[in-house]
């Protein structure tokens, strides 16, 4: 009995009688050749429709007519990752570490008040001054150097040790800057893309800079906090506070291709950084005097 209803059910479902859903579907044909083809007209069409509605634009209105945009114009897509494996391997390294560790601690530090928050963020960003001070001077920088050993001075007094942003109060904003960003200011290339563990997406001149900055830090040991004990404690405590102003979720954009994505966008920012730290076009001075930051 049973096996004569099962095949009942199955010529029922061939016959698509046994609900509308049911279809057979088939892969189309493998055809590089032709979709190349296709491709290759599709973008003809597109320039030229680019093209006269480029036209049409300059003829109504000249000036404000935009150049066309050529394939040449646009940025290269490679990427230079001559330690692609290890570098891949780092990223799925930090994806677990944030997954199981960094976030969940992350979270519950944001659980926490908002005033107690921002009174660490100060705290963090007032001892940064003078890594960006030592930064700035190398730079060249006499302006952002005043202001940021100003931000410094009436941060750690007025602002109770750096826990009240007091200087952005008195309109003198945070300029933060690092060795990395000097670096480049002297014309040192962004270099290979290196994924540094626990930190991210970096390339070899950040990952220089880093360490110049964690040592001139060491070095100089602001109020012995970069020394001993004190210093395990405070660097987990800025680290979680840096994980809980960012807004990044590993695998959360869904693309197979998301190293490729964060690769491409990463290292496009840093040039786009270093051509305006090299910029001296006329009516862009200020633009390029502000600085990249780390």
């Amino acid at each position: 009995m049973k096996p004569a209803v099962l095949v009942i059910a199955v010529t029922l479902m061939l016959g698509g009688c046994a609900s509308p859903l049911a279809t057979i579907r088939t892969v189309p044909d493998d055809t590089p050749a032709a979709d190349n083809a296709a491709a290759t007209v599709n973008a003809t069409a597109f320039a030229e429709a680019i093209a006269t509605e480029s036209a049409v634009a300059a003829a109504r209105n000249p000036r404000q007519a935009l150049p066309l945009v050529t394939p040449e114009d646009a940025p290269p897509m490679t990427t230079y990752d001559p330690w692609e494996r290890m570098n891949r391997f780092t990223y799925r390294f930090n994806a677990r570490f944030d997954e199981a560790v960094f976030l969940p601690v992350a979270n519950t530090y944001r659980r926490a008040p908002a005033p107690v928050r921002e009174g660490i963020h100060n705290f963090f960003g007032n001892l940064s001054e003078i890594d960006s001070v030592i930064n700035h001077t190398l730079q060249g920088r006499p302006k952002y150097v005043m202001r940021s050993l100003e931000r410094f001075v009436i941060n750690s007094t007025i602002g109770f040790g750096g826990l009240i942003d007091a200087a952005t109060k008195l309109k003198l904003p945070p300029a933060p800057t690092g060795f990395a960003t000097t670096l480049a200011k002297w014309g040192m290339h962004p270099g290979p893309y290196l994924v540094i563990p626990f930190l991210g997406p970096s390339t070899l001149r950040g990952g220089v800079g880093f360490l110049a900055d964690y040592g001139t830090s060491y070095e100089i040991n602001v109020a012995g906090f970069y020394r001993g004990d004190v210093s395990w404690g405070l660097g987990v405590t800025n680290a979680v506070d840096q994980r809980a102003n960012v807004g990044f979720r590993y695998y959360s954009s869904g693309s197979p291709f998301e190293y490729e994505r964060i690769r491409f966008l990463y290292v496009r920012k840093l040039l786009i950084e270093d051509a305006g730290l090299h910029s001296h076009a006329p009516g862009n001075e200020s633009q390029a005097e502000e600085p990249a930051g780390k």
